[in-house]
C-alpha cells in the first residue's frame, strides 16, 4: 500500500495537488474521497477540473447525487453519496464508475458495494479556515505513478 501526504495551506494548493494527481489519471480510474463536510472534497474535484481547463465554478452535487463533466477530456464524474446513506443504491451510478471517464466518489462508503477494487483514496482533514492534512493511499499498488510524482514534486 502506497501513501503520501501533505499539508495544504490554502484552497489554491488544494486544487493545484489535484491538477498533478489529475494528469495521471485516464477513463475509469476512481478516487474516493473522504473528509468532513466542509474539508475541501469539492475543492479538490474542481482543481481537476481546473486542470482540464473547466472554467465555471464547481459545486457539489449532493442533491442531484451526480454531475457529469463531458465537456472535458477525460469525461469527468462526480458523485456525492452523501444523501444515498441507508438507500437503495441501485441508481445507474456503476455504469459511470465503470465508464469512460475519471469518476471522483464523495462519501464512497455509503455506495461501497459499486466501488471497484482498483481506487485511488484521498482523505482531507481540516486543520484550520485555510489548511488541509491531505493523504493520498494506493490500497492496490495501481497509482505508484501518481504517488511517485507527487513526492518527487
Amino acid at each position: 500500500m502506497l501513501k503520501y501526504r501533505c499539508i495544504s495551506k490554502s484552497a489554491q494548493e488544494t486544487q493545484a495537488l489535484a491538477g498533478k494527481i489529475m494528469s495521471f489519471l485516464k477513463p475509469s480510474d476512481v478516487v474516493l474521497l473522504t473528509g468532513d463536510l466542509g474539508a475541501g472534497k469539492t475543492t479538490l474535484v474542481g482543481g481537476a477540473l481546473s486542470y482540464l481547463g473547466y472554467k465555471d465554478h464547481v459545486i457539489s452535487p449532493t442533491f442531484n447525487i451526480l454531475k457529469c463533466y463531458f465537456e472535458v477530456k477525460p469525461n469527468v464524474f462526480h458523485i456525492d453519496a452523501y444523501r444515498l446513506e441507508n438507500q437503495n443504491i441501485d441508481i445507474g451510478l456503476d455504469e459511470f464508475i465503470e465508464g469512460n471517464g475519471v469518476t471522483f466518489v464523495e462519501w464512497p462508503k455509503f455506495i461501497e458495494p459499486l466501488i471497484p477494487s482498483k481506487h485511488l483514496e484521498i482523505s482531507i482533514k481540516r486543520i484550520s479556515d485555510n489548511e488541509r492534512d491531505i493523504e493520498i493511499i494506493d490500497p492496490t499498488d495501481s497509482y505508484k505513478t501518481v504517488l511517485e510524482n507527487l513526492e518527487a514534486k
